[in-house]
């Protein structure tokens, strides 16, 4: 019989599981908090519940732990990034960032991704398989243990496409919110997606908080199709108008990725063309020089450029910043330890 991965369960569906194996309802709330508040890693640690259901649930129950296998310290900024196996063997990554307002954690919601963005390191391999919610939080908890503080944010935007994963990735987002357990703010929380239209038009209907990044790359179809091959099927105007349903359903500002690749998407004349479509939109614009993809030749933009990028798009009313680069020292590029770590 297959175990049940309780660290997947809200507490209501605990409680029922635990009547199925003749435990009183209260035994519920008890092992959700040492799941989520005390984040412990086994259940020999749940020392207010019996042996006997202890061993019911050794028998019955798993835990999804992720394991440490590699983290390399930034040196100049402390950022960490963390390779994690899991129970199965597959490999996936995550990165602490420390930031003034707090720490944030960015984690990955697949093995690998099938999206295909030919800028991405991580869908060089394809896609594996998709992580359960309670491995979502996994990297969470281990983090924080190993870290020794506490994680304030998390944006989901490590290896894998969010929507791709929608079931997990929304009992994840509702279960690192409880208040029972890890309580992070919603407004705390950026979902990052390459574009599914329906699965934005469904996040829209959840009456979440979150903050919603969407990764354009391109003013375009014509360009974007070049990058993305997700674009062929999300047309960027239908894309726009899902953009817009969303904020005007959440109330909630949207923001734009927008990975800035030498001679293929950087042009000023490209910019003025971004800036028409998005001018009237509450929206920011995030510039990331991309990171150098040596698979396909790919070179980020002059800083020259992405100056003059910002400042057309600022010109012209849209919010813009250009991504910070933390661990530059320890290659944070999403994918990139995950592969350096297959490749041995």
């Amino acid at each position: 019989m297959e175990k049940v991965n309780l660290k997947s369960l809200y507490l209501e569906e605990i409680e029922a599981f635990l009547k199925e194996l003749g435990e009183p309802k209260f035994r519920g709330k008890q092992i959700f908090d040492w799941l989520h508040a005390k984040q412990v890693s086994s259940f020999s640690d749940m020392t207010n519940l019996s042996k006997s259901l202890r061993e019911k649930l050794e028998e019955t129950a798993t835990l999804e732990p992720v394991t440490i296998v590699k983290c390399l310290i930034s040196k100049e900024d402390g950022t960490r990034k963390y390779l994690f196996g899991l129970e199965n063997g597959s490999i996936i990554e995550s990165v602490l960032m420390k930031y003034e307002h707090g720490n944030t954690v960015c984690i990955s919601t697949q093995v690998g991704c099938r999206m295909g963005c030919t800028f991405c390191a991580s869908t060089i391999d394809g896609v594996e398989r998709s992580l359960s919610a309670g491995e979502m939080l996994s990297q969470i908890y281990e983090i924080q243990k190993d870290s020794g503080e506490r994680v304030h944010g998390v944006v989901l935007m490590g290896s894998g496409e969010p929507l791709d994963n929608y079931d997990s990735v929304m009992k994840f987002l509702r279960l690192v919110n409880h208040p029972l357990g890890q309580n992070m703010g919603q407004r705390h929380i950026t979902l990052s997606t390459c574009g599914l239209i329906p699965k934005i038009n469904q996040l829209a209907e959840e009456g979440l908080q979150i903050t919603l990044a969407v990764s354009l790359h391109a003013p375009n179809d014509e360009v974007r199709r070049k990058t993305m091959p997700v674009a062929n099927a999300n047309p960027m105007k239908e894309l726009l108008m899902a953009c817009e349903q969303y904020i005007a359903k959440t109330n909630r500002r949207i923001t734009f990725e927008y990975a800035l690749i030498q001679g293929v998407n950087d042009s000023e004349a490209y910019a003025r063309e971004l800036a028409g479509k998005l001018k009237h939109m509450l929206c920011h614009v995030n510039l990331i020089p991309v990171n150098d993809v040596k698979e396909r030749n790919y070179v980020k933009s002059s800083n020259e450029n992405v100056k003059k990028f910002a400042a057309i798009l600022q010109k012209n009313g849209v919010e813009t910043t250009v991504r910070r680069k933390l661990g530059s020292d320890i290659d944070a590029a999403c994918g990139q330890l995950r592969r350096s770590h297959m490749q041995k």
